[in-house]
């Protein structure tokens, strides 16, 4: 076998059991906190499974299961062995319960041919938003700040009427099914938002995925899907503290609004109206996530305790730094494969 075609193959295993592990906790971690314990996993996985299915059968119809993201991307001819270093970088750091942005870690290695070998000029294109990992980088912070804010102001408003009320009034058994209901709906307009962002982190291993044939298309489908399962399974991994240490996440009514809102966000980031964020450029889902939460946790303790504790301010900052901490290994990452490749 001609090894880049191995590479490539190898490279999309591992990028789609670290974007699986990592970001999927994103995206589907309060729909799994809030449903462990009533909902067998394999039910769970069924319902995420589907969508993805049609999601990702779609796009291969119509020849785009990147769905645009990737149309600034320049897919190299052949792959070297360093192509496998990203995947597996982030699969070590998703090991220890880190959030890490997959769009750094594995889409800027497939910028290499647009960073400059000085590395002066290689600094500076971190903060150029006109060139693909400084505009994918504007686009990521633009969104945890977007998210962040969106965050405080909602919460700010509903929690008196929403937050403060669930945690006051426990979930009556008559109430339950339309609860069920509204937050599956809500999950799935959030996990088809994701993906239509995200599959482009997987699928860029297969140059798009658009010209595989319906064999190998076919058993990149059955990969993906069994990786949510193990995912599933396991209860979402070390990761899904993330989502299990903020406030009142398991009350499914509280996970509803969260994946409501965290939806609305991806669908306003998916094209670029305003000419802010570089159209259908890829962003970081982790940092508009990781926003939402912050943001929310804020206006809930300021409306629960009527102040700001240190203990939040400090998780708050700890979850910023861990995502930030990816941004700068991706980058150092791909620095110092262009460097040692140039």
């Amino acid at each position: 076998m001609d090894l880049s075609v191995l590479v490539m193959w190898v490279g999309f295993a591992l990028a789609s059991y670290s974007v699986v592990g990592n970001d999927v906790i994103q995206t589907l971690g309060t729909f799994l906190t809030s449903n462990e314990q009533r909902v067998p996993w394999y039910i769970l996985w069924l319902f995420a499974a589907g969508i993805l299915a049609t999601v990702l059968v779609y796009g291969y119809v119509n020849a785009d299961i990147a769905y645009g993201r990737l149309a600034k991307f320049t897919f190299p001819d052949t792959f070297g062995w360093y192509y496998l270093l990203p995947p597996l970088v982030l699969l070590l750091i998703t090991r220890w319960g880190i959030p890490v942005s997959t769009t750094f870690m594995i889409l800027t290695l497939f910028s290499l041919t647009d960073i400059p070998s000085d590395l002066n000029l290689m600094m500076a294109s971190v903060f150029d938003t006109k060139a693909k990992l400084g505009g994918m980088i504007n686009k990521s912070i633009m969104g945890y700040l977007i998210a962040f804010g969106a965050a405080i102001v909602i919460y700010l408003a509903i929690t008196r009427l929403t937050e403060k009320y669930f945690i006051d009034h426990p979930l009556r058994e008559k109430q339950l099914k339309y609860w069920v209901a509204a937050q599956w709906l809500s999950t799935g307009f959030l996990w088809t938002q994701w993906l239509v962002q995200d599959l482009a982190n997987i699928y860029i291993y297969l140059k798009g995925g658009a010209q595989l044939s319906p064999v190998s298309f076919g058993l990149s489908l059955v990969l993906i899907l069994a990786l949510l399962g193990f995912i599933f399974y396991t209860r979402g991994g070390k990761v899904q503290n993330v989502v299990r240490e903020k406030t009142n996440t398991t009350d499914i009514r509280s996970a509803t609004f969260i994946d409501l809102i965290y939806g609305v966000v991806l669908f306003v980031f998916k094209d670029d109206y305003l000419g802010l964020w570089g159209g259908k450029l890829p962003m970081s889902t982790t940092w508009v996530f990781v926003g939402l939460l912050a943001g929310r946790e804020i206006a809930m303790r300021i409306h629960l305790e009527k102040k700001i504790s240190s203990a939040v301010l400090k998780m708050v900052a700890r979850d910023a730094g861990k995502i930030t901490l990816g941004l700068v290994v991706s980058v150092i990452l791909v620095f110092a494969i262009k460097l040692m490749v140039a």
